[in-house]
């Protein structure tokens, strides 16, 4: 099979608007283990990843009555979703359907597995699994979940993942020929088995007896590095992360992260809901100018996505004056001019969230982020165990300042903002941080120097005391081992190390970073 021809393609009916994601290698109750210790089993994180998923384009509660008939599901969807994408009980018997708006192709001979995401569970409910001859098909698929008890409310969120994809060669599996050997028929692999097993009961003895501090250091990870029992490689090709391409648009960009995790605009089965018309008839200056009496006026507006339609309904209106602070409604209308512009600005999949890329140039990440002040993952920058990362960064950077900070895992950095712009390199270790716009600001309780007394926006007591910030856009990235993250001036961020590490900021950039020394104090 050529590497031209491995293409899965999505086709999208007009009207469509399937939202799908390569799937995350992170589970929420993997994350709460203690010390991350689930995710010392690498076959499970690479399971998780191994596809892609198809989300919920609606928020909704579900029951199943214990009945064999269609109407013994009852379905309660959230407000202001359409009809058409209500899932149904198309076949009984406690089933829940979700039509997938999407017809798969696959390369000859390839089948596409459906099932739910690996190593995730719901409570009542239980995804069910499919594999579809995707490389002839001209039909959609459903996908469907089993209540396991009646009488049972399910909650399926908005973009939620409801079906797990990735393709596999037909007739493969057939091809095997399976059979019981005893160990003794190879005798290098029972040799190699017999010294793990002895020097795997010495380690686990010598944990018990020292309790290291640091978590890395409780489990071998010789199966998680590739290597064989006595530490050499047991495969070139061997996989620790498994990171799948996402789809991408008819015109090149990306369906990811803002159309994938969270929908500000939803479509109907006709094309995207009516638009305000800003050419109206009865607005000063406009008469004439009625789209209604002009075809190709028309026209024009429905490209851009404007409804052509004449409207009644003033374009601007003057609120009603309130009894304010000068100064506090100041603040306010700011806020929300600059929160405005990012939901705007979150519409497109191109300039939403925090992308991730790889082999970056400097042109292009001076053009597509440092000017844009946008943040981004830059992958893989940094080879591992260089003693001068900035050697590696020169596209970047004119100078290599910046102190190497240790990492221990669960250390944690307040939340913050820089008046200058920044790049963190992760030089070892892995961490989790969450970015804030600008635009929220106002949401964070920000009220001095360069801190919010919010701290943390995922703790829950700080939350009750700033209900503000559960409204605030935050956008959620891991950095692994030599991997870049632009944090831009304004950015508010805070950081959680998931294992112990190394980490060092640069903001010694090529073009101008001044900030600091003009930034307001009083």
């Amino acid at each position: 099979m050529t590497r031209e021809s491995m293409d899965l393609v999505c086709y999208k009916y007009d009207g469509w608007g399937p939202r799908i994601r390569p799937a995350s290698a992170k589970r929420q109750w993997m994350e709460e283990t203690n010390e991350r210790y689930a995710y010392r089993c690498l076959p499970l994180s690479i399971a998780n990843a191994h596809g892609w998923e198809i989300l919920s384009p609606v928020g909704f509660e579900a029951r199943w009555a214990g009945g064999a008939d269609m109407e013994s599901v009852e379905i309660r969807m959230d407000p202001g979703h359409e009809d058409h994408l209500k899932p149904v009980s198309l076949f009984g018997y406690g089933t829940l359907t979700f039509h997938i708006e999407g017809i798969f192709r696959t390369p000859p001979g390839w089948n596409l597995w459906v099932s739910g995401s690996p190593n995730s569970q719901k409570d009542g409910i239980q995804a069910l699994g499919g594999v579809i001859e995707t490389d002839w098909s001209p039909y959609t698929f459903t996908m469907n979940w089993r209540f396991t008890r009646p009488a049972h409310w399910v909650r399926f969120e908005e973009n939620e993942p409801i079906a797990f994809i990735f393709p596999v060669e037909r007739g493969r599996v057939e091809q095997f020929e399976p059979r019981i050997a005893p160990l003794d028929s190879d005798l290098e692999l029972k040799r190699q088995f017999e010294t793990w097993s002895k020097s795997r009961e010495a380690f686990q003895k010598w944990v018990v007896e020292t309790n290291p501090a640091a978590p890395s250091d409780k489990w071998q990870k010789l199966y998680y590095r590739g290597l064989d029992a006595e530490g050499r490689e047991g495969a070139a090709d061997h996989q620790a992360k498994l990171r799948v391409k996402p789809f991408r648009n008819a015109d090149g960009s990306i369906m990811a992260p803002g159309e994938a995790r969270a929908c500000p605009v939803r479509h109907g089965a006709s094309g995207p809901p009516p638009a305000r018309n800003v050419l109206l008839a009865d607005q000063p200056g406009m008469a004439g100018l009625d789209p209604g009496a002009n075809p190709a006026l028309t026209l024009a507006l429905n490209r851009i996505g404007f409804d052509a339609r004449p409207q009644q309904q003033p374009l601007f209106e003057t609120p009603a004056p309130r009894a304010e602070d000068t100064d506090t409604l100041a603040l306010k209308q700011r806020d929300w001019i600059m929160q405005a512009a990012m939901r705007q600005r979150q519409l497109s999949p191109r300039t939403a969230g925090v992308p991730r890329v790889a082999g970056l140039s400097g042109e292009d990440f001076l053009d597509h982020f440092y000017a844009l002040s946008r943040p981004v993952v830059i992958e893989g920058a940094v080879p591992p165990g260089t003693s001068d990362p900035a050697a590696s960064l020169a596209a970047y950077l004119a100078n290599g300042e910046g102190a190497v900070e240790r990492e221990e895992v669960g250390s944690f950095t307040p939340l913050h903002f820089a008046p200058v712009n920044r790049l963190i390199a992760q030089l070892e270790g892995a961490k989790r941080v969450i970015l804030a716009p600008p635009s929220e600001t106002g949401r964070l309780d920000h009220r001095r120097g360069f801190a919010s007394e919010m701290v943390d926006v995922t703790d829950d007591a700080r939350l009750a005391a700033f209900p503000a910030a559960r409204d605030s856009m935050t956008f959620e990235v891991d950095l692994e081992t030599g991997d870049l993250l632009f944090v831009p001036r304004g950015w508010w961020h805070q950081a959680t190390a998931l294992d112990s590490g190394a980490a060092v900021a640069f903001t010694g950039f090529h073009w101008p970073n001044e900030g600091q020394a003009d930034f307001p104090q009083h």
